[in-house]
């Protein structure tokens, strides 16, 4: 039961992080220009990677 919540959990953490990625992208595209970087891949990968062994 609880590695049910778990795994839920972090897929909804999973979502939501691609969710404000792709919300903050315009954002991204201008402080890119700046020379400034948003880790948004790091944070995405990083629960991508959680989720799959919290799955397997």
């Amino acid at each position: 039961m609880v590695a049910r919540l778990y795994t839920a959990t972090l897929l909804a953490l999973y979502q939501l992080t691609l969710l404000l990625g792709i919300m903050l992208l315009p954002v991204a595209m201008l402080t890119e220009q700046f020379g400034l970087r948003l880790p948004m891949d790091r944070a995405v990968s990083g629960l991508n990677e959680a989720y799959d062994q919290a799955s397997a």
